[in-house]
Order: structure tokens, then C-alpha cells, then sequence
């Protein structure tokens, strides 16, 4: 896709919610350590601070794994060059993403999710506006689709974006907060051989972007990289 076209992608998916703001996001722009001795692994692997957005100052996107073997990787997003991804999952096991929504309402939260054949397959997110002391439920329980066989709808690709691996939800009790902790976490006991992959965390404010528009965004991104190579 050239420069031009992807530009043009953007303006076109961000038109049809002008009135929306990227708050805060994740398009997962570089590639996590990789070969002998240097792939991270442990209890815990963070991407750090969001790509996106007007507030990203603080924020955070991390994962926690029980099991100290959890790998962490950065194969391909959906539809942008990288996801977050990890594997030996227990229940209780999650991604977070942490954020300062102060100054803003209608907060929507949009996020990108896969498995392996043997990832988790159900997760719930649930949601802390003072720091994890206490939790409340946002959704009791969602599906996460596999990526590619076992008829799966799709694998997940730096250029495609697949809308079918997206949920969107309007969070009102994360609006005008000083810190928002959202956590994704695994629902599934027998996952440890199986990975999730997770991409386009976005924390918006008013009408949820547009299916693709995160991705999008990611992809001019890398466009524009390659053209100034």
C-alpha cells in the first residue's frame, strides 16, 4: 500500500467519526527481542506507553502470566505490522492496559483479539479506577476466535484487517478518572501450551472509531517509515 493510498485509507475511516478522539492506543509499532537468549519470558512483559492518542503520558500496556515460562513475542497484528502476544496462559492470566481519562467522557474501549488452536478461547474484561484495589466486571465473559485454521474466520496479517476480531464497548464509569486500569483476563484453565494475541487497544471518547481505522493508522505509519528509508 503506498503512502498516498493509506493516507488516504486514514482520512476516509476517521471522517465517519469525526466527532470521536483517540484518547489513548496500542498499534504494537516495534518488534519485541527475538533469537537465542533474548526472547523476553517471565511473569511479566510491558510495550509500555501508547502510540497513539492525546493522553498517552503514563499509560501502559502489559501482560501478567502466572507461569514464569510465559513467552512473550510480536508476530503480526490484525491488519498492522505487530501484535502483543504471549503464551503458557492460566486462568486468572491478562493483559492490561492503564490510562488517565481526566477531561474526558463517553469513554469507549475497542481492542483486537486471537488464539492459537490451544489459546484461551474466553475471557472477560474487567475494569479499576483506584489503582486495582477493586475490580468491576465490564463483560462477565467474551469468545476469542482462533487465527487461521480449524475454521477460523481469517489469519491475522500486517495488511488485512479482519473486523470480526474486534470488540467495541462504551464504558461510562471510566470517564473524567485519573487512572482507568482495563484487564482482559483468561477465563480458560488448561491453556498453558496455547498462546493469545492481542492488538489496536484503543481508548476513545465519543462514537467508537471506525472498524480498521486503528489498524489503518498503524499502516501509514509504517508507510510513511518505509518511504523515508
Amino acid at each position: 500500500m503506498s503512502l498516498k493510498l493509506s493516507c488516504m485509507a486514514v482520512a476516509v475511516a476517521i471522517a465517519s467519526t469525526a466527532s470521536a478522539e483517540i484518547v489513548c492506543g496500542w498499534t504494537i509499532t516495534t518488534a519485541f527481542p527475538t533469537g537465542a537468549g533474548n526472547v523476553p519470558t517471565g511473569q511479566n512483559y510491558t510495550v509500555g506507553a501508547g502510540d497513539l492518542g492525546v493522553q498517552t503520558t503514563g499509560s501502559e500496556l502489559r501482560s501478567f502470566h502466572t507461569l514464569a515460562a510465559a513467552t512473550y513475542t510480536s508476530p503480526s497484528g490484525n491488519g498492522s505490522q505487530y501484535g502483543f502476544s504471549s503464551n503458557n496462559w492460566s486462568i486468572g492470566d491478562y493483559y492490561e492496559a492503564k490510562v488517565s481519562t481526566l477531561g474526558y467522557t463517553d469513554i469507549y474501549l475497542s481492542w483486537d483479539q486471537t488464539r492459537s488452536s490451544t489459546g484461551p478461547s474466553s475471557f472477560e474484561l474487567v475494569m479499576s479506577i483506584d489503582g486495582g484495589s477493586n475490580w468491576s466486571t465490564v463483560l462477565a465473559s467474551y469468545t476469542v476466535l482462533q487465527s487461521g485454521g480449524g475454521g477460523a474466520p481469517g489469519t491475522w496479517n500486517t495488511t488485512t484487517y479482519n473486523a470480526l476480531y474486534t470488540t467495541s464497548v462504551s464504558v461510562a464509569a471510566a470517564d473524567n478518572q485519573a487512572e482507568v486500569l482495563f484487564r482482559f483476563r483468561s477465563l480458560v484453565t488448561s491453556a498453558a501450551a496455547g498462546s493469545s494475541r492481542i492488538d489496536n487497544v484503543t481508548i476513545s471518547t465519543g462514537p467508537v472509531p471506525a472498524p480498521g481505522a486503528v489498524a489503518l493508522l498503524g499502516l501509514a505509519g509504517l508507510a510513511a517509515r518505509r518511504r523515508r528509508r
